[in-house]
Protein backbone atom coordinates (compact mmCIF):
# COMPACT_ATOMS: atom_id res chain seq x y z
CA UNK A 1 0.00 0.00 0.00
CA UNK A 2 2.83 2.60 0.74
CA UNK A 3 4.71 1.78 -2.65
CA UNK A 4 0.92 2.79 -4.13
CA UNK A 5 0.77 6.18 -2.00
CA UNK A 6 4.79 6.96 -3.51
CA UNK A 7 4.11 6.39 -6.70
CA UNK A 8 0.66 8.31 -6.48
CA UNK A 9 3.14 11.44 -4.99
CA UNK A 10 5.14 10.99 -7.93
CA UNK A 11 2.36 11.34 -10.46
CA UNK A 12 1.56 15.89 -9.83
CA UNK A 13 5.44 16.75 -10.18
CA UNK A 14 5.85 14.73 -13.20
CA UNK A 15 2.70 15.77 -14.91
CA UNK A 16 3.40 19.63 -13.89
CA UNK A 17 6.65 18.94 -15.67
CA UNK A 18 5.22 17.56 -18.90
CA UNK A 19 2.02 18.37 -19.35
CA UNK A 20 0.50 21.47 -17.61
CA UNK A 21 3.42 24.21 -18.53
CA UNK A 22 1.05 26.51 -19.96
CA UNK A 23 -1.35 29.38 -19.10
CA UNK A 24 -3.90 27.71 -22.07
CA UNK A 25 -6.71 26.16 -21.71
CA UNK A 26 -8.47 27.37 -18.96
CA UNK A 27 -10.86 25.34 -16.58
CA UNK A 28 -13.44 26.37 -14.12
CA UNK A 29 -12.11 30.11 -15.03
CA UNK A 30 -8.47 29.49 -13.90
CA UNK A 31 -5.25 29.03 -15.69
CA UNK A 32 -4.44 25.52 -16.35
CA UNK A 33 -1.72 25.28 -13.75
CA UNK A 34 -3.48 26.75 -10.75
CA UNK A 35 -6.20 24.26 -11.90
CA UNK A 36 -3.61 21.74 -11.39
CA UNK A 37 -2.30 22.63 -7.71
CA UNK A 38 -5.63 23.00 -6.68
CA UNK A 39 -6.01 19.68 -7.99
CA UNK A 40 -3.43 18.13 -6.25
CA UNK A 41 -3.88 19.92 -2.86
CA UNK A 42 -7.65 18.68 -3.11
CA UNK A 43 -7.21 14.98 -4.26
CA UNK A 44 -3.79 14.54 -1.64
CA UNK A 45 -6.62 15.08 1.35
CA UNK A 46 -8.21 12.73 -0.34
CA UNK A 47 -5.69 10.33 -0.39
CA UNK A 48 -4.89 10.60 2.94
CA UNK A 49 -8.35 10.12 4.45
CA UNK A 50 -8.29 7.30 2.24
CA UNK A 51 -5.34 5.62 3.69
CA UNK A 52 -6.02 6.50 7.31
CA UNK A 53 -9.27 4.85 6.98
CA UNK A 54 -7.71 1.30 5.20
CA UNK A 55 -4.77 1.28 7.37
CA UNK A 56 -4.95 -1.78 9.88
CA UNK A 57 -2.94 0.01 12.45
CA UNK A 58 -5.64 2.90 13.07
CA UNK A 59 -8.46 0.45 13.71
CA UNK A 60 -8.14 0.57 17.39
CA UNK A 61 -9.26 3.04 19.52
CA UNK A 62 -7.55 5.97 21.27
CA UNK A 63 -5.32 4.87 24.16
Amino acid sequence: MKKVVYVLSVVPAIGSLVVINRVEPYVLGMPFVLFWAILWVCLTSMFLIITNKIDPENRGGEE
